[in-house]
């Protein structure tokens, strides 16, 4: 029999050993090397504490979807088929050089470019909610709802009996939700959808089964399909903050976008990928629509993005776009925490004389994820990029915009998170209509912003400043 002090002494060796193991399996397996560098400090030194977070925080894919997704396309569980070939007609075809910035983007895409797209910029919560439930009230057919957060306060009420009487009218009704992110909805609110046979599905991770191996993974796509003829993509979710009622924020600065044409089908497509792995069911509805064709100016790109494939599509897509910037590169975002690759593109379209403007909020709604965007402030001036923080309120757009050539509205974070964890989407489009509204748009937001600089850094208390480098160690992880 092991006295307890052998037994204690064989309990460390052994999470000792486990933890070394975890170690060799994140440098075979996490993303970036400051991650691995991060993880492999935790585990080898601290094992007890970084063990049981590993398992939960260390996975870099999201287990058999692309596995599960291909299965159901090839047993057309999906209708895939169907869908691809009503949008074909409007594929837009170049005999352009291989290296243009619509080639890369779109091979990087499950999607091609599409022309005969109507693109409508939406600015703040009322102008975007006020357009999404004027569209569900028309809607004839069906409406897909996939958002990442949905509340149980007065907007999402409104919205929940909007469904409710649009499901009596005999609309199929899908609504799809992030279980982390709407981990405040109530059953009340899912069991009065699901009365009025509005079907209601959560993507992940399944808290109610406990598989915690998928809680560091997020659905945070927030996109409205009506009648396969209308989507909206773009930074709002569901909750009176987002229509600027909360009173710690204020002001919310979100961006949201309507489209018509087929580009909106390429977004239903997102939608049935996301229900099938949350369901295992393809919706029973009629999925095609005559598509509109409203022959406007230039050409528009879905890009869906998520753990399930090997190479960084978020790091990618955006590189491409700063490395073909020419006059400017202007991205807004709530947060910024960039890998090394995204900094370094940053630092080379502002080499090149592009005038790179970053513009992020002045007021935290993620403490750590603020403070560490504050590290990169003396690497950025260095290089010529500017920095503006939001002082209206707070700023949660998230929005690209490259030249006078494109502009994109996304769900994208310039984060850790949402280029490597998050399920995420973007609209991408070279309309000179609509590029020109981005850039009206983003110029009267850089008026209500402030220009930052190292000093601004340098100059605040030093619990700030140590709380900003603390925070820098956690980037890998955030």
């Amino acid at each position: 029999m092991l006295d307890s002090l052998q037994f204690w002494g064989l309990l460390v060796v052994g999470v000792e050993l486990l933890g070394i193991a975890a170690a060799a399996h994140a440098v075979m397996h996490v993303r970036s090397d400051q991650g691995t560098i991060a993880w492999c400090l935790g585990l080898i030194a601290m094992p007890l504490i970084a063990l049981p977070l590993y398992v939960v925080f260390g996975r870099a894919k999201f287990a058999r979807y692309r596995e599960t997704i291909s299965k159901a396309f090839d047993q057309n569980r999906l209708n895939d088929h169907a869908l691809a070939d009503a949008i074909r007609p409007f594929v837009f075809q170049s005999d352009e050089a291989p290296n243009r910035i619509e080639s890369v983007l779109s091979r990087l895409s499950p999607f091609s470019f599409t022309q005969d797209n109507e693109m409508i910029l939406l600015i703040d919560g009322e102008i975007t909610f006020e357009a999404i439930f004027e569209a569900i009230r028309k809607a004839e057919s069906y409406i897909f709802i996939e958002f990442y957060i949905i509340r149980s306060d007065a907007l999402g009420n409104q919205l929940r009996d909007l469904l409710v009487e649009r499901a009596a009218d005999g609309v199929k009704v899908y609504l799809l939700y992030d279980e982390i992110g709407s981990k405040d909805l109530s059953k009340d609110y899912l069991r009065i959808l699901e009365t009025a046979n509005v079907e209601t599905a959560s993507f992940g991770p399944p808290l109610r089964r406990c598989d915690f191996f998928h809680l560091n993974f997020r659905n945070h796509r927030k996109i409205v399909v009506i009648d396969g003829h209308t989507a909206f993509v773009g930074g709002h979710n569901v909750g009176e903050e987002y229509l600027g009622k909360s009173r710690r924020f204020g002001h919310w600065r979100d961006t949201h976008v309507r489209l018509r044409g087929p580009a909106a089908l390429d977004c239903q497509r997102v939608f049935l990928e996301s229900w099938y792995w949350a369901t295992r069911r393809r919706p029973n509805i009629p999925l095609i629509k005559p598509l509109p064709q409203n022959h406007t100016d230039g050409m528009t790109l879905i890009l869906p993005t998520g753990p399930i494939r090997g190479e960084d599509v978020c790091t990618l897509a955006y590189k491409t776009l700063m490395n073909h910037a020419k006059r400017r590169c202007w991205i807004t975002s709530p947060y910024f925490v960039p890998n090394e690759s995204t900094l370094n593109a940053l630092r080379y379209a502002a080499l090149r004389g592009v005038d790179v403007r970053l513009l992020l909020p002045a007021k935290p709604d993620h403490l750590i994820v603020h403070l560490a965007g504050y590290s990169y402030l003396e690497a950025l001036e260095e290089w010529k990029v500017q920095v503006y923080r939001y002082e209206a309120g707070f700023l949660h757009q998230k929005v690209i915009l490259i030249d006078d050539m494109i502009a994109g509205v996304t769900t994208i974070n310039l984060d850790q998170r949402s280029f490597h964890l998050n399920f995420e989407i973007g609209v991408f489009a070279t309309g000179q209509a609509f590029v020109s509204q981005v850039a009206e748009m983003l110029e009267l937001d850089f008026e209500k912003s402030r220009l930052i600089t190292a000093a601004d850094f340098r100059h605040r208390n030093l619990p700030f400043r140590v709380g900003v480098n603390v925070a820098r160690l956690f980037s890998p992880v955030l």
